[in-house]
């Protein structure tokens, strides 16, 4: 049953897709049909995969430096009063100023190859997982770690063994947001400048009035987009396997 409800709300969202063509009469290089959108994926799968492969490694690198980046700065601000002091404010603004209006300086700054893309990935996923982990990290429960002190456990230890195990599902939680969010800072940096990509595809398909090939663009992003979140939740779930998901009606 876990992958029927999925499949049934693709097809049932396929064929209100269908339903708004028809009634709608809207022209094909309006709104096509998704057999049209099927049969341009179709006819040239290799520009498609060839595109979705560079947003996908765009992504997949920011992911890991975002990564590495907000856990680390998490470990800071938990454990340095003066850093946390410091570095809270900007994580702050960061969020206060739109990472979106920076493309165009990161573009004009990283030129528009896939580094001012990655950056602008990393950047949107920095907030949640260093605010994740970070609430994780300040939410241990005391009495674990008052139990470590009794037997004179080091602050290292109680770090690794206590602290950083405690706050993985927090973690888990913003790595899971930070994977939904990822793509846009790929695509939002690939519509400002890039000549490759699905974002850039999107944009010349568009130009051209290839509505089909632009459809088919963002179809490939979506799956792209579902596959890595699925897989990030996968790897969440096998990790912490002492926090298994509960359910109200399994309650």
């Amino acid at each position: 049953m876990t992958f029927v409800r999925p499949v049934i709300i693709f097809i049932g969202l396929i064929a209100l897709w269908q339903i708004v063509v028809v009634v709608s009469g809207a022209p094909h290089y309006i709104l096509p049909g998704p057999l049209a959108v099927v049969e341009a994926w179709i006819s040239r799968p290799a520009l498609f995969l060839q595109h979705g492969a560079i947003t996908l490694a765009e992504i997949l690198l920011g992911l890991c430096f975002g990564l590495a980046l907000g856990v680390t700065s998490a470990l800071v601000m938990a454990y340095f009063r003066p850093a946390r002091e410091w570095l809270l404010p900007v994580l702050v603004i960061s969020q206060a100023v739109p990472v979106f209006a920076l493309a165009p300086i990161l573009v004009l700054w990283f030129g528009y190859g896939m580094a001012s893309k990655v950056i602008m990935a990393t950047l949107i996923i920095y907030f949640p997982v260093t605010a994740a982990f970070h609430d994780g990290l300040r939410r241990t429960e005391p009495g674990w770690v008052e139990l470590a002190r009794s037997m004179n456990a080091s602050r290292w230890a109680i770090l690794r063994h206590v602290r950083i195990p405690a706050a993985l599902p927090a973690l888990g939680s913003g790595l899971r947001v930070a994977t939904a969010v990822a793509p846009i800072g790929a695509i939002v940096g690939e519509w400002v400048g890039s000549s490759s990509g699905l974002g850039y595809l999107m944009l010349h398909a568009n130009a051209r009035m290839q509505i089909d090939v632009m459809f088919a663009a963002l179809g490939t992003l979506a799956a792209l987009a579902i596959a890595l979140y699925f897989a990030i939740d996968f790897a969440v779930r096998h990790s912490i396997k002492w926090q298994p998901d509960s359910h109200p009606d399994e309650t």
